[in-house]
């Protein structure tokens, strides 16, 4: 299938994953068309083909994507010293890594539900990933007697569902600045696991 003239892979790929981004992000997976994506793009829309299968496999990628930089940058934090530290380093992260990514929070936890089930076990073994890596956290601390937790998978859930809650009310330029947020969620945080 011949490219559209002018256009360029390493320009239009990109173009395509963030127009769906977008589209996906305000209108949902299922009322996007390939169409309005390649409308979107500038492209005809037998051209998407050129850098997707399909629908879901872009869905697939925005969410594998945002997944894999979630690890990767997480990888790239200093070694903390103790539990209490790891969770502080954990919760001011979170909220500062997915208050940069509103649109692809919104589609890794709204969408889901619309991946193929080969993609969804794929998605869910890294959000798993992710979620032990704030289970063992707390899991720590209960062991060292630093935090008091019944259940440290339920905790996990419900810090996780905490932190990433911010996305929907925060706005830059708001009553309070990011770092005051930050420092507000660390409070509640440490606090919630009795430390």
């Amino acid at each position: 299938m011949a490219r559209t003239t002018g256009s360029h892979s390493d320009i239009t790929g990109p173009r395509v994953r963030a127009a769906a981004l977008s589209l996906f992000a305000q209108h949902g997976f299922a009322a996007v068309s390939m169409r309005q994506i390649a409308r979107e793009v500038g492209v005809q829309a037998g051209a998407l083909y050129n850098y997707t299968p399909d629908k879901q496999s872009l869905l697939f990628d925005l969410m594998q994507t945002h997944m894999s930089d979630l690890l990767s940058s997480r990888d790239k934090l200093p070694e903390t010293a103790s539990p209490l530290e790891a969770l502080e380093t954990f919760t001011r992260f979170h909220i500062r890594f997915h208050s940069e990514r509103p649109e692809e929070v919104f589609i890794a936890y709204m969408e889901l539900r619309n991946l193929e089930p080969e993609n969804f076990e794929a998605i869910e073994k890294l959000r798993r990933t992710y979620e032990d890596q704030l289970e063992n956290i707390l899991r720590a601390g209960v062991s060292e007697g630093v935090f008091k937790v019944a259940d440290p998978k339920l905790a996990t859930m419900a810090v996780i569902a905490m932190l990433t809650g911010v996305n929907t009310w925060f706005r830059e330029g708001g009553r309070l600045s990011l770092e005051e947020v930050e420092q507000i969620y660390w409070d509640m945080v440490r606090k919630s696991v009795g430390a």
